[in-house]
């Protein structure tokens, strides 16, 4: 970056928000704070009458339907409240299959006859919208011509307010369908396995002898993403149009010294990070924990945990929020799995569990594990499900940008595997050798400071190389893209375990139906699920080449990229179990697929293409610019009488990476003008061709930045983009 252009990027960050002194809007009283923008249950109680509020919460608590005049008292009392609250819009809020989220704005108020105009908002309006729904991806299930496309209110996830400086607008959380009834969303499924999921585990519940009801998926999903100083960001084409560094020689210090882990927050990071929560206190998003993580300018945001698909919209809420607060504050907040290579990338953990409606969390062992039948019973369905779904869950995760994380440090790798930790793996394998007689205790650790308390040891240690893994009371899906919407990830996931309670059921009736009593069916069910699905089970080190190959004698999938991964979502298995369970149709599972292919092929060809700009309106100029200058250098030393055999040397550098680049440049350019006959053979030509060209050329043009002088080179530099805060 040049010296001017770095003065005036250091001068923007000395005074950024031109507000010294700044104090973020962090909640005086959280309590008070939050939830304030949220026509919440409390807000529905005080508000609605009371049949109405009746209706409602049985039908966010038992999927009952909504009449028409419910619907009409609900809406009345919406739009009163948020006009209170200075709302003059609302929106129908949608997931579509972009992966992001959409809205259209419509007005409360409407001209009446005497140039008055009147607020007014109707059960119809609320419960249904209808934005056009061409131009969103439909994998085939729409023709470009059709183009009526359905919100419905999903009354399960509150509404709430979305605040700007001048503006605010009631913002309605729906799912969205094609005038087909096809899904266009990535919300409608995930309801749909959460009530599959429900059904099952209710089912097996019953065979124990509970009264619950109900069951709900939880999620708990963290975030990672990196803040950087936005006039360096502004300066990046590819930060800004492709969301990571497409160039960018690595810095002579790293993450290597482990110092930015939970080090120190920067000020402004802080500040930043603060007037985000405090914004998504307000909205009802439960944040519980910040914090650095391991690379320079990385870090982590993670909530309490709550209903799978109201997490899901405070997940998304919160990236849209990280994404509009940053620039407050001089910042620009990078989402993407890789945005600087070299250094760590950012995932989406995604905490995992299942509670009944009487209060329990079901993945819970409590004291005595081995005596818990019912806990390991649901534990084995799940491990069950994994080994059973592997392909399954393996393409959830799978696009463009997670091909860069998976498997590289801190990232799982992209095998399929659980990890259950000591005192539940020697619990199962005890199940599996004839019973479970005991459980490993963790003891007391002992610091060894006479003033510092004696702690609780855990029965196992964590695993972060584990995709998959057993932490206390949840599963953490560790291996999750940090760009990702969750609802797919989890709607696999609740699948695969809906499919696999009802397998498991199905084994236990008959077994019961028999005459076998409660304990000795499920002893014996798990103990021949557990030897036909241990495969799955590793508790060692994930990074290791040994387990590749182990993982391959275990006949375990190692779906390397997302070209390779994407067809599971069209097996026959998968298809049969999301027609089973109303998920989706195996059309509606086809259009995934063909916009999960069109989506990689299009995120590498922007990506080429932004090479190919920064190649020829930078790097290329720059590399030139220095070649000039080293070659008037030796002309001039040679014409003065003492040639210059290390400046030749420099010359001869300079001018074979310039020309080997302008030609890998060409090569990449050319390469990208090319047809497939179908979107599966484009794909692989985009990995098998594109992107190893696209390495080639990254790696010639980090060698020039590393010897052009830094007043040449045009673009901001890693060490400048990490480490100035």
């Amino acid at each position: 970056m040049g010296s001017a252009a770095l003065a005036e990027a250091i001068k923007g960050i000395r005074n950024w928000a031109m507000t010294e002194g700044r104090v973020a809007h962090t909640p005086a009283n959280v309590k008070d704070t939050f939830g304030a923008l949220v026509f919440s249950d409390k807000v529905q109680q005080a508000r609605l009458p009371k049949p109405a509020y009746k209706a409602l919460r049985d039908t966010i608590m038992r999927g009952e339907a909504l009449d028409a005049s419910t619907a009409d008292a609900v809406a009345s009392a919406l739009k009163d409240w948020a006009v209170e609250h200075g709302a003059s819009h609302f929106t129908h809020w949608f997931q579509p299959l972009t992966g992001i989220t959409a809205e259209k704005h419509d007005s409360f108020y409407g001209p009446t006859a005497d140039g008055r105009a009147l607020a007014e908002f109707s059960g119809k309006e609320l419960v249904r919208g209808e934005p056009d729904a061409s131009s969103f991806p439909s994998g085939g299930i729409r023709s470009t011509f059709e183009a009526r496309g359905y919100t419905a209110w999903d009354p399960t996830s509150p509404p709430w307010l979305l605040v700007n400086n001048n503006s605010a607008t009631l913002v309605i959380p729906t799912a969205f369908v094609s005038w087909t009834g096809a899904a266009l969303d990535k919300k409608t499924p995930l309801l749909r396995s959460m009530e599959a999921l429900s059904t099952q585990a209710v089912r097996v519940l019953k065979l124990f002898g509970s009264a619950a009801t109900r069951v709900t998926a939880t999620f708990g999903p963290e975030q990672e993403y990196f803040l950087v100083d936005s006039n360096f960001y502004f300066a990046r084409p590819d930060l800004l149009n492709a969301g990571r560094t497409l160039f960018g020689a690595r810095p002579p210090k790293g993450q290597e010294l482990e110092d930015q882990y939970f080090g120190s927050i920067p000020e402004r990071v802080l500040a930043c990070m603060a007037e985000a929560e405090a914004e998504l206190y307000k909205v009802g998003v439960p944040i519980k924990t910040r914090h650095n993580e391991v690379a320079p300018s990385q870090y982590e945001v993670a909530p309490i945990f709550e209903s799978a698909n109201v997490a899901t919209d405070h997940q998304m809420m919160t990236m849209e929020t990280l994404k509009r607060v940053a620039p407050k504050y001089g910042l620009a907040c990078l989402l993407h799995e890789k945005p600087f290579a070299g250094v760590n990338g950012s995932g989406k953990h995604l905490n995992w569990s299942i509670g009944d409606d009487l209060g329990n969390n079901l993945l819970n062992p409590g004291d005595t594990p081995h005596l818990n039948m019912q806990f390991l019973f649901f534990c084995t369905a799940v491990i069950r499900a994994v080994d059973m779904s592997q392909g399954l869950l393996r393409m959830s995760i799978a696009h463009a940008g997670n091909d860069h994380r998976l498997g590289a440090n801190e990232a799982p790798p992209a095998i399929l595997s659980v990890f259950l930790g000591d005192m539940l793996t020697e619990i199962f394998d005890q199940v599996e050798g004839g019973g479970a007689k005991s459980t490993k205790a963790g003891g007391v650790l002992d610091i060894g400071v006479a003033a510092l308390p004696k702690l609780p040891r855990d029965a196992g240690d964590r695993n972060r190389t584990s995709p998959f893994a057993f932490t206390g009371n949840k599963f953490e899906f560790r291996a999750v893209g940090s760009t990702q919407n969750v609802a797919l990830p989890g709607t696999c996931l609740n699948v695969a375990v809906a499919e696999s309670l009802d397998a498991m059921a199905t084994e236990l009736e008959a077994k019961l139906a028999k005459g076998e009593s409660l304990e000795a069916a499920v002893a014996a069910l798990l103990r021949k699920t557990i030897k036909t699905h241990k495969r799955i089970i590793f508790n060692g080190n994930g990074y290791s080449n040994e387990w590749q190959k182990e993982a391959a004698k275990r006949g375990l999938l190692n779906l390397k990229n997302t070209v390779d991964a994407l067809p599971e979502i069209v097996k026959p298995s998968v298809i049969k179990a999301f027609e089973k369970f109303k998920v989706l149709t195996e059309a509606e599972l086809h259009a995934r697929y063909e916009i999960n292919l069109e989506t990689y092929c299009k995120t590498i060809n922007i990506e080429a293409q932004l090479m190919v700009l920064m190649a020829n309106r930078y790097i290329l100029p720059a590399a030139f610019e220095y070649q000039k200058k080293v070659g008037q250098s030796v002309a001039a030393a040679r014409a003065g009488g003492v040639p210059s055999k290390e400046g030749k040397k420099v010359l001869a550098l300079i001018v074979k990476l310039t020309d080997a680049f302008r030609a890998q440049t060409e090569r990449l350019a050319d390469a990208l003008d090319h047809n497939s006959p179908s979107s599966e053979k484009h794909a692989k030509y985009m990995r098998d061709t594109i992107v190893p060209a696209m390495a080639r050329l990254r790696d010639l043009g980090d060698q020039i930045e590393v010897i052009v002088p830094h007043e040449v080179w045009p673009l901001p530099t890693y060490r400048e983009m990490l480490f100035v805060k």
